[in-house]
């Protein structure tokens, strides 16, 4: 019984270490500058990568999705409705945006938008 106790214990004590260095922090700026990725870096890395891309969108794709380009390819980015926060883009405006990468099974990778902001 001491023994299957002192077990249990040490699990549950290896799980708070384990969730007390990821958890909380400082959130804000200089907290985790993130670097400018390009398109092609953005196809090549793991789904939900955070990313920070700067180019043009160039079209709609319809239902929130849009093409993005920068000097090194072109990528969907899927912009929810309330991520535009009343800014207008157009295909000559210079934008950047933040987000993540989202990978399907079997489909084309694209990156999914939290922040648009013109430059």
């Amino acid at each position: 019984m001491k023994k299957t106790f002192l077990a249990l214990f040490a699990v549950y004590a290896s799980m708070n270490i384990a969730n007390a260095q990821t958890a909380g922090g400082f959130v804000g700026p200089n907290a985790n500058p993130q670097a400018l990725t390009t398109v092609q870096e953005a196809l090549t890395l793991n789904d939900e990568a955070k990313v920070v891309l700067q180019g043009n969108i160039i079209n709609s794709l319809g239902d929130e999705k849009y093409t993005f380009k920068d000097a090194t390819g072109e990528v969907v980015v899927e912009i929810d409705d309330e991520d535009w926060h009343g800014i207008k883009v157009t295909p000559e405006n210079r934008v950047e945006i933040i987000g993540e990468v989202d990978k399907d099974f079997a489909e084309t990778p694209k990156i999914d938008v939290d922040v648009v902001t013109v430059k």
